[in-house]
């Protein structure tokens, strides 16, 4: 393990050092100031634009994706008043199906990377990447690679990802750091800012497979994160929740907690996401029974 390489030297710029308690304190004093405040019609609405409605089931098929993405094209006819979602996001092998399916100004998101597990060779997930991009993936959505990461094995996660990053050319990379699985404070603030230095657009809470998902404590960390970081170099990242994402209520919330720490201008489809299906109708639900 190299302990003095620049990877140590930049998260020694972002110290952090919140109690779990400290961090429970804050969510829910910003919760409980600014819940009420944020559920309302409008606020539904703009987390909808938000969404990247996902699809990323092992019976997905060319046929079933087809249809996924129809729904997508029809929404605006059916609901003219609403913006769409924010994207589609399938497996890469459906890159090219929702591309030739898609009439309507959403982004195409590709899982990439060897996802959910990152366990595989870094020229595999270079060449996924980039394949990706090929059949039309404007967003790839990447796992950090977690056992170098709890190895300490810094430098070669770090380079990894800008290795990913460079085989976007130009795409947006969120990066998947699978918090669940990282469950420490600590560590989730340490792969924030390492995914950050390595070129991360966004940083994404987890991929909904094997670990515990979304949580607030993970998103108010990030969120944390990504704002120190923008105000020591002036990039701004954005942040996606996803795993387990399903109610209004949890989504106000955490677009409470985004709206709080960052501001917002962070609450919007260029700088804030949610991953996931089932919330989709569920709000549609809310708007309409207005």
């Amino acid at each position: 393990m190299n302990t003095t390489n620049k990877y140590t030297d930049a998260l020694k710029k972002y110290p952090f050092a919140l109690s779990a308690d400290q961090i429970t304190e804050s969510i829910n004093k910003i919760i409980a100031d600014g819940f009420n405040g944020n559920n309302t019609q409008e606020v539904y609405r703009k987390i909808y634009s938000c969404i990247d409605l996902t699809t990323l089931n092992s019976t997905d098929s060319r046929e079933e994706v087809w249809k996924f993405t129809e729904k997508v094209n029809a929404f605006e006819d059916i609901n003219p008043e609403l913006e769409n979602v924010a994207s589609i996001c399938v497996y890469p092998n459906f890159a090219k199906t929702v591309k030739e399916a898609l009439t309507v100004d959403v982004k195409i998101a590709c899982v990439s990377g060897g996802f959910p597990s990152s366990q595989t060779f870094s020229e595999v997930k270079i060449a996924e990447t980039a394949l990706s991009v090929a059949d039309g993936a404007d967003e790839i959505d990447t796992v950090i690679n977690l056992g170098l990461f709890l190895d300490e094995e810094y430098e070669e996660m770090c380079e990894e990802l800008t290795e990913i990053k460079d085989a976007c050319h130009g795409a947006t990379l969120k990066v998947i750091l699978e918090t669940g699985a990282l469950k420490s404070a600590e560590n989730i603030h340490k792969a924030s800012v390492l995914s950050l230095y390595s070129g991360a657009d966004f940083l994404k809470t987890s991929t909904g497979k094997g670990y515990p998902g979304a949580s607030p404590e993970a998103a108010y960390i990030m969120c944390k994160a990504i704002k120190s970081y923008y105000e020591k170099t002036g990039n701004k990242a954005g942040f996606k929740v996803s795993g387990g994402v399903s109610s209004v209520e949890d989504a106000v919330k955490y677009y409470t907690l985004v709206k709080e720490i960052l501001g917002e201008e962070w609450c919007s489809p260029t700088l804030f996401r949610i991953g996931t299906s089932r919330l989709a109708e569920n709000l549609l639900n809310a708007i309409k029974e207005d």
